[in-house]
Parts: structure tokens; C-alpha cells; sequence
């Protein structure tokens, strides 16, 4: 019997496997035996014997894991304190002979054995020599030394075990190689060995565990930010979570915080969402003092505005509401910012605080009043702030400080133009009065054009009927477009001077008649003097017209008239409007007298314009008004065509998005009378792109093919546009096309698909997120969908089998493309899968064209392609079916000499055969699938789970065999070595899977008690 204090080694290991035990006793007292032995090397002998044990179990039992820390803790025990600077320089003094030790004899020894192990064949003995290696270091002291000899050791070793198979030996040698970092050396081995896991490592687990404990550093940080884009959620948590514990916002450019908000407040998964709002906010906030303000100074919030907005929305929301009103905007007694203490920042936090608080409805009303005030004191407001933005010249605009502050204070108004819907419209005379500011606003030639659109959409959200909307925007456009203008006529000094001779020949000549006709009264000529008389009356008449039009001209009375400006700002100022109020009209509203002088007066004539602005504009009131007439729609279809194909890039896309839209609106039908009757209504069934397809394929011929084929040869030619914009508006608009049932072309769909793996449109992001979603989309819709994803798969394969060594298309991974397309077409992926199983389904289809596509030539390299891909198919389980398919194998198994095809095309054969005896012994079978809630469902595809052992369950036949690979990415079951417990139907009580947990407990008392009996 030992003493208390003291307990041999297997006793020891004994105690450690429960967790209940004292873990600091057990390392003291065996630490009291070890210091009795006189002879060290028996007792590392036997602790390495014992440890063996453990070591060869790769389950992370929990008796194991407290072996583990056992050994950990035992082993660190030994570690000596490290030196202060002051022992050292006295050691200095000393003989070299009494070097001191840096390391403990059974620390060393238990390094060795480790580092000796490490490269042993059973990843077992490899993940715990890590484990052991990263528990070893970790338990040593913040300022612990080791050998220098040691360190490469094992630095060398973690090195080759983050490279290995399982990904649990790179996960603990990842760790292990924590305190290993050299943040400061450029070279590091251990940094850039992380940064290649972060950047090519296919398991997220192991990119977790590096994540967890890379050391920041100018180097690392742009490999963590991209992480924040990982493709799996717990990956992109962990990176958020890492950034905001450390790293300073200092640490990061605009562009990078503003990414990170954008990317993570958006991101798709709530609990990403969730550790943004929650840590990296917080934390950015702490560094800054809790001052929001400056956290937006932070952002430039001018050119992220809204990103700055859902910042400011998700740090309300875990604020009590006391704490929202409390003034940090610094309104004044009327509620308002002072015109002199605006800046982009606080004013797009009031506008943020206001929208926040009227978001919650009846609740906020109070607290909106004492953050707003009326809106008649508001428009006031507004009015006096817009009229002082200035209008710069061209001179001006040359002026990168005038010009900076001028777009200033064109994003103030924006903002302060944002927070009319925040206000309380209800009254009367408030509400006038704002209508009133903003129509004169857009009136005035000085308004910011940039600010048009904003103040038309706020007009419009005030007038609800479309009829009155119509008629206050069409006299704001004649007044911009004819001002009344008053016209004076200069004075015209010829005739002014001509009017004055004539005035002097009047006077000389009424002199001489009157002295003639005193003349006349002295001679007693009376008849003679009563025509001087009369002629007299007749000059002094003629005189005093003269008098009265020199008056005349001389003060010139101005005139109000109307006068057309076609300058390009104007005609752009009035496109803007009419294009937003063709946006805010209803669909239904049809086009009245009133927006048809509108198109004839204004949107045609400029889409010759020769500003390509205005081209721009006109094209895009076109395109929103013919939505309201189909009449309207094919008259200007053809002008439409002609823009896409001819003008400047961006006018192109413009039409081509008012295309897509009149065909998703009105069909292809719209291009002749003729195919109105063959369409069928588009409330008839779910279903209707059975309906629809076939007068809209480019195959079928019941739609006029001119017009048709003549736009699906355009579109066709945009994909190979070399202009990203077009190419990607076309892929989205026949996306659309598709999805709607307008086109069924499998032609099409494989021209996307290839789109999407081209090399060429990786940088393209948007292009590449918009079909990604379309193709599951599309597929899971309906089986007619799936059967025109069915037609493209050989079109497809052929056109990468075929493609030239200098095409793009010859670096694409075929193999990447035959599984996509297969699991599109896969029957239970389906958002209805239809019950029948004996049911003819796509993949069946699918089976019979690569087999004939084999049989045509057995000796062609893409029939070992086509025999792996058969064994992924998901069969029904017709016999008629089956019977088929069989016959055509057989065939192929005579024709075919390829070993690898043969063996699976044989395997297929016997899984066709033996369909029934094989669904017995499975169900016999300990390997159950995960999900056994549908016995029927089970049976059935037991048979198939069965067929492909060594080939992974990423291809299982139903869409449940799809969990396995799931749970595969986690820490504990990413190598595949432990078989999925089948998950039982019913819950079980809590005392039930206590039992049940304690049998499967591991014990290692049973291995050790028996190896000592043998001895």
C-alpha cells in the first residue's frame, strides 16, 4: 500500500478518467512518488506505458480527454519558474558549468516521446501527440522558456501535422502552434503556415481553429477580414468575433469598416448578424468612447450612407428608449439642428433616430414630437436651407474645395429632404405648406439636380391620387421647362430719332398753316381759312400720336411671356420628374391625355438629344411608360431594339432593362396580334410555365420567329459581351425570363450555366450571386423546369469536352458542373417532390441519354464521366423503368473496355438487380440513415445509401443523405472515422439517456487490467 501522499502511476491514471476527482491531488502525489524514484527513467517508462492507452483512441471519450489533461498537468508541474532579469545576471557571474536547466528531465522526455510519435501511421496516436503538444504548452506560464533546440522541434513537427489527412490532427496542431507565433518576424513559419490554411483549407473546422488563434499583424489581417466572407456561418462568426476582440478600428481603412458593417449587418445568417450588432459594434464604440457621432466620422457616412443608417438602426436597438432621447443631435428649443452646427454626420443621426422612432409605430408617436418638430416650422426649415446651397459655375465646379463643400450640403438636404416622411402630415395646414416648399423647390432653376428626384418622390408620397399627381407634376415640368419670363423691348434710337424728325416737320408745318391762316382772315378769305382750320385740327391730331409713341418708346412696358428652354440641365430636371412619377403611378392607371403630351413633348423628342444624360433619362421614362400600355409597348418596341444595340453602354442597359420588363409584363406575344389567343391567362394553374413555354421557346414555332429570334439572338450575343454591366443585365434579365416561365430554352439555360463557371466572370460578384440563386430557384420550382435543366446537361458537357486549350472554358472542372446539374434535376429536391415513387422521374430521363450518349462511342473520354455520374443518379423505382435501364447497361458493359467504367457500370447493374435483397439487408444493417422518421421513404432508398460504399454520402440518393456531410464538417466527425448514430424516433426520457450514456462510456481500466493479466 503507498502512502497517502503518495499513489503509483496506473492507480493514478485510474483516478484521472472521472472527472469528479481532484485533478491538483492526483499531479501532487503522483509528483511525491516520482520524486522517490531513485531511478527516473522506470518511472517514464511506465507513465509512457500507461499514457499508450489513451493515446490510441481517436473518439474524443470523455475519460480520455480527462487522461490528457492529466498528463498535461502533471507534466507542466515540473516546469521551473522562470528567472527574473536580476537571477540571471548573477547566474552570469557563475561557472558555465552549473548552466541552468531550462527544462525539467520528465518534461523533456515527455516532449521527445511526442515529437517521436508524431509521424506514426494511425491518426489516432497522431491527433493525440498534437492534443497533447497544445495542452502542454498552453499550461505552461505566460513568461515560461523552453529550449531553443525543443522549439524547432516541435515547430518542425506542427508544421508537418498541419498538413495532414484529418482534419483533427491539423485542427490540434494549428493550435499547438499558438505560442509558436512570431508577429513581428515577416517570415514566419507558423503565420504563413496559418495563412495558407485560412486561405485553402478545405475544412471549416480547421479554418476556425486558426482563426481562433493567429496573432494580428499588418500580414494577417486581410486574411481574417476575408474570412468574414467564408462560406460557412460558424466560420464568418468566429472572424467578426476575432476582429472585435483584437483589433482597434484605428487598425482599419474606411473601406475596410465600412465592408465589414455592409457585409456583416446583411449577412445571411442571423447569428452573424447577431455578433456584429453585439460585439464589433460595441466594441468599436468603446474604443471611441461611446460616441456615436465620431463612430460615424469614422465611416465618411457621404459615401455610405446607407450602410451608416443600418449601423445607427442596429446600435438603437439595444438601447433603452431614456437613453435614445437624450440629446446627442443638440436640437434647439424648436427642435431643430442650427443651420450653423449641421454636418453630414449629425444630421444623418437625427434622420436615423427619427426613422427608428417612427418604425415603432403607435408607440413612438410621443417620442417622435420631442425630436421633430411640426411640419410647417419643419418645411420653413427646409426651404431656407435648400435656397442657400449654392449653384456653381463651371469655373467653380474646377474648384476641388468649393466644389467638396457644395456636395456637403447637397448631402444635408438629401438627408434633411429624407426626414419629411418622418413628419406628422395629418394636419392641414402643415401638410400645405410642405407641398408648397417642394413645388417650388423643383421649380427653381438653382434646386441641385441631384436633389430633383428626391424631392418628386417625397411630393408624390403626399398626394395619394394618381390623377392629381399627374397633374402637379406636369405643371412643375412646364414651369421649368416654359418659365414666365417678362420681356421688356429695348428702345430703338433710329426710330426714336426718326419719330423727332417727324414730330418738327408736324410743329413747322401747324406754324406755317396758322400764319396762312391769319393770312387768309386779313384778306377776308373765309373759305380758304376753314380748310387751314381743318388742316390745322388734323396736324395737332398727327402731332399728338407722334408725342404719345415717343412717350411710349421711351418707357417701354415689360410683358410677361413663355419661353422653352431645351438646354440639356432643364430637359434632364424635367425627365427626372416625369421618370419618378411614372415609378410612383399605379400599373393599372392607364396613360392619359396628359402624360401622352408629356411623351410627345418631352420623353421622345430627347431620346435624340445629343447629352447622353438626357438620352439616358428619356429612354427610362420610355421604358416605365410603356408598362402602362401595352398599345404604347409596341409601337416603341422596336425603337427600344435599336437602343440596346446601338447607343453608349449605359443608355443600352437601360432599354435592355425595359425589354425584360415588357416581355415579363406582356409576354413574347406582345410582338404580334396573332399570339394573344395562344397564350393562356396567367392565373390558370402554379404551373403555368407548361403553358406558356412552348409559345416562347426559341425551338417551338407557334410565336412569329422573326421578332422573337431576333431578341434572343441579341440577348444571346450580350452574354459574350466583353462589357460586364451589359453582360451581367442580360444573364439577370433571362434569369428572369426563365424563372417566370416567358422562355423555356434548355439552349439558354446552358449558355448560363457555362456563363457561370467561366473564368472570365469571377470578379463579376453580382453576376455570379445572381445565378447562383437562380439555378436552385429554377429547379426546385417545378419537374418542367428540372427537365429543361435535363435537355442542357449533354449540350453542356459537350461544350466543355470540346472547348480549345486557349478557351476559358478548358480550365473549368467538368466533373463541378455534371454534380450541379445532377443535383438540380435530383426528384426530392423539389419544393413539392411528388409521393409516388414508381413515378418516371428526370433522373431517369437522364440515365437513358448518357447511356445512349456511351454507346454511340464507348472508347470517348467523357464516358468514364458519364458511368461515375450514373451511380449518383436517384432512380425511381418503376420496373418498366429499371428493365430499361438494365438492358442498356448490359450493352455497355460488353462495348466498353475502361476498368473504371466497367466497375461502375457493373456496381449500377447489380444495384438494379438486387434492388430488393439488397433494401433487406440494409434494413438489417447497423448503418441506418439519419432520418427514419418515413419508414417507407427509408426502405426505399436504403438500397441505394448501400450501393456506393467508399465514395463518400455527398452523393446519397435522397436529398436526407445530405446530413451525413453536414455533420461531417464539424471537429468531432470531420474525418469520417466514427459512424453516425442513427437518431432515434421517439425522445427519450432524461434517465434513459443517462443509461444509456453510461454504457457507452469509455473505460480504459478494462485495456489496462487485461494487459496486465497477460503479463
Amino acid at each position: 500500500m503507498t502512502a497517502d501522499n503518495e499513489i503509483d502511476i496506473k492507480e493514478a491514471f485510474q483516478r484521472a478518467q472521472k472527472g469528479h476527482n481532484n485533478k491538483a491531488k492526483l499531479v501532487a502525489s503522483l509528483k511525491g512518488r516520482y520524486n522517490k524514484f531513485e531511478d527516473k527513467t522506470l518511472f517514464h517508462e511506465e507513465f509512457v506505458h500507461y499514457l499508450k492507452y489513451a493515446m490510441i483512441v481517436y473518439k474524443r471519450e470523455p475519460t480520455v480527454e480527462n487522461v490528457i489533461e492529466f498528463v498535461a498537468r502533471f507534466a507542466t508541474s515540473f516546469q521551473s519558474p522562470p528567472k527574473t532579469e536580476e537571477v540571471e545576471e548573477q547566474q552570469e557571474d557563475e561557472e558555465e558549468e552549473e548552466e541552468t536547466e531550462d527544462d525539467h528531465p520528465f518534461l523533456s522526455f515527455i516532449f521527445n516521446f511526442l515529437l517521436e510519435s508524431h509521424k506514426a501511421s494511425s491518426h489516432a496516436v497522431r491527433f493525440r501527440v498534437c492534443q497533447l503538444i497544445n495542452k502542454l504548452l498552453g499550461s505552461m506560464a505566460e513568461n515560461a522558456q523552453i529550449d531553443d533546440d525543443l522549439f524547432d522541434r516541435i515547430h518542425q513537427a506542427m508544421l508537418v501535422r498541419v498538413t495532414d489527412k484529418f482534419p483533427n490532427v491539423r485542427i490540434q496542431a494549428a493550435l499547438a502552434m499558438t505560442r509558436l507565433q512570431q508577429p513581428k518576424d515577416p517570415d514566419c513559419p507558423t503565420i504563413n503556415a496559418y495563412m495558407l490554411i485560412l486561405d485553402n483549407d478545405t475544412n471549416a473546422e480547421v479554418r476556425r481553429a486558426v482563426l481562433s488563434c493567429i496573432a494580428m499583424s499588418p500580414r494577417t489581417l486581410p486574411k481574417v477580414l476575408k474570412r468574414t466572407r467564408d462560406i460557412k456561418e460558424n466560420v464568418r462568426k468566429l472572424a467578426y468575433q476575432v476582429l472585435a476582440d483584437k483589433v482597434h478600428i484605428k487598425a482599419l481603412s474606411i473601406a475596410q469598416r465600412v465592408c465589414l458593417l455592409q457585409q456583416g449587418l446583411h449577412d445571411t445568417s442571423e447569428a452573424v448578424r447577431e455578433v456584429v450588432c453585439s460585439c464589433l459594434l460595441p466594441a468599436w464604440l468603446i474604443r471611441l468612447d461611446g460616441n456615436v457621432i465620431e463612430l460615424l466620422h469614422r465611416l465618411d457616412v457621404e459615401n455610405c450612407a446607407e450602410t451608416a443608417l443600418d449601423t445607427l438602426k442596429a446600435t438603437f436597438k439595444g438601447k433603452p428608449t431614456e437613453e435614445l432621447l437624450q440629446d446627442r443631435v443638440q436640437l434647439d428649443n424648436r427642435k431643430l439642428i442650427p443651420v450653423d452646427s449641421l454636418t453630414c454626420e449629425n444630421v444623418l443621426y437625427w434622420r436615423a433616430l427619427c426613422e427608428f422612432i417612427r418604425a415603432k409605430g403607435d408607440e413612438g408617436d410621443e417620442m417622435l414630437e420631442q425630436v421633430l418638430p411640426d411640419a410647417a416650422t419643419y418645411a420653413n426649415y427646409l426651404y431656407g436651407y435648400l435656397r442657400a446651397v449654392p449653384l456653381l459655375s463651371e469655373e467653380q465646379r474646377a474648384d476641388f474645395n468649393q466644389l467638396e463643400l457644395v456636395m456637403t450640403k447637397e448631402f444635408i438636404s438629401q438627408q434633411l429632404i429624407h426626414l419629411i416622411g418622418c413628419l406628422d402630415t395629418n394636419e392641414e395646414g402643415g401638410r400645405k405648406r410642405v407641398l408648397a416648399v417642394l413645388q417650388e423647390m423643383l421649380a427653381l432653376p438653382q434646386t441641385p439636380s441631384s436633389l430633383v428626384s428626391l424631392l418628386t418622390e417625397k411630393l408624390l408620397d403626399l398626394i395619394p391620387d394618381d390623377h392629381r399627381r399627374i397633374q402637379t407634376v406636369a405643371e412643375i415640368i412646364s414651369d421649368v421647362r416654359e418659365p414666365i419670363m417678362e420681356a421688356s423691348q429695348p428702345v430703338d434710337e433710329n426710330e426714336s430719332r426718326r419719330q423727332q424728325v417727324q414730330l418738327a416737320e408736324v410743329k413747322v408745318r401747324i406754324l406755317e398753316a396758322k400764319q396762312t391762316l391769319e393770312d387768309c382772315i386779313t384778306a377776308q378769305e373765309f373759305s380758304r381759312a376753314a380748310e387751314l382750320k381743318d388742316s390745322i385740327t388734323e396736324l395737332e391730331n398727327c402731332r399728338n400720336q407722334i408725342i404719345q409713341k415717343i412717350a411710349e418708346s421711351s418707357q417701354p412696358a415689360d410683358k410677361e411671356v413663355r419661353t422653352e428652354k431645351n438646354d440639356p440641365e432643364t430637359l434632364l430636371r424635367s425627365l427626372t420628374m416625369c421618370a419618378e412619377l411614372l415609378k410612383q403611378m399605379n400599373i393599372k392607371t392607364r396613360i392619359g391625355p396628359t402624360i401622352s403630351a408629356l411623351m410627345s413633348s418631352l420623353v421622345l423628342p430627347s431620346i435624340a438629344n445629343a447629352h447622353p444624360a438626357v438620352r439616358n433619362m428619356a429612354v427610362v421614362c420610355l421604358g416605365t411608360c410603356t408598362l402602362h400600355s401595352k398599345e404604347l409597348a409596341k409601337t416603341h418596341m422596336v425603337l427600344l431594339l435599336q437602343i440596346a444595340q446601338l447607343d453608349e453602354v449605359k443608355i443600352r442597359i437601360s432599354a435592355l432593362r425595359a425589354i425584360i420588363d415588357l416581355l415579363l409584363l406582356f409576354g413574347f406575344q406582345l410582338l404580334s396580334e396573332t399570339a394573344v389567343t395562344q397564350t393562356a391567362p396567367p392565373s390558370q394553374s402554379p404551373d403555368r410555365q407548361e403553358d406558356d413555354a412552348p409559345p416562347l421557346a426559341e425551338e417551338k414555332g407557334d410565336v412569329p420567329e422573326d421578332t422573337a429570334q431576333s431578341i434572343l439572338v441579341m440577348l444571346s450575343e450580350f452574354l459574350d459581351s466583353e462589357v460586364s454591366d451589359l453582360r451581367t443585365e442580360t444573364a439577370e434579365g433571362l434569369a428572369k425570363l426563365m424563372y417566370t416561365g416567358r422562355i423555356s430554352s434548355a439552349k439558354m439555360l446552358s449558355r448560363l450555366v457555362l456563363l457561370w463557371y467561366n473564368p472570365v466572370t469571377e470578379d463579376d460578384t453580382r453576376l455570379r450571386h445572381c445565378l447562383g440563386v437562380f439555378f436552385q430557384l429554377y429547379a426546385r420550382e417545378s419537374r418542367v423546369h428540372q427537365e429543361v435543366v435535363e435537355e442542357s446537361f449533354l449540350p453542356t458537357v459537350r461544350t466543355l469536352m470540346n472547348a480549345p486549350a486557349t478557351s476559358p472554358l478548358a480550365e473549368v472542372d467538368i466533373n463541378n458542373v455534371v454534380e450541379l446539374l445532377v443535383e438540380l434535376t435530383r426528384p426530392s429536391a423539389l419544393i413539392k417532390p411528388s409521393t409516388n415513387t414508381e413515378e418516371v422521374c428526370v433522373h431517369d430521363y437522364l440515365a437513358v441519354r448518357m447511356c445512349g450518349e456511351m454507346l454511340k462511342d464507348p472508347t470517348a473520354p467523357e464516358v468514364r464521366l458519364y458511368a461515375k455520374t450514373l451511380s449518383n443518379l436517384e432512380l425511381s423505382r418503376g420496373e418498366t423503368v429499371r428493365t430499361d435501364l438494365q438492358t442498356l447497361l448490359q450493352q455497355l458493359v460488353q462495348v466498353v473496355r475502361d476498368r473504371v467504367c466497367l466497375r461502375a457500370l457493373e456496381k449500377m447493374v447489380y444495384q438494379l438487380v438486387d434492388s430488393t435483397e439488397q433494401a433487406e439487408l440494409l434494413s438489417a444493417s447497423a448503418l441506418q440513415p439519419l432520418d427514419v422518421n418515413a419508414d417507407e421513404a427509408a426502405t426505399d432508398d436504403q438500397s441505394k445509401s448501400a450501393k456506393r460504399p467508399k465514395k463518400g454520402q455527398r452523393k446519397v440518393c435522397t436529398a436526407r443523405g445530405r446530413k451525413p456531410s453536414r455533420r461531417a464538417e464539424s471537429s468531432e466527425e470531420s474525418d469520417g472515422e466514427n459512424v453516425p448514430e442513427s437518431v432515434p424516433v421517439v425522445r427519450p426520457s432524461r434517465r434513459a439517456k443517462t443509461a444509456a450514456l453510461e454504457k457507452t462510456k469509455l473505460d480504459l481500466n478494462t485495456l489496462i487490467n487485461q494487459e496486465a493479466n497477460v503479463s
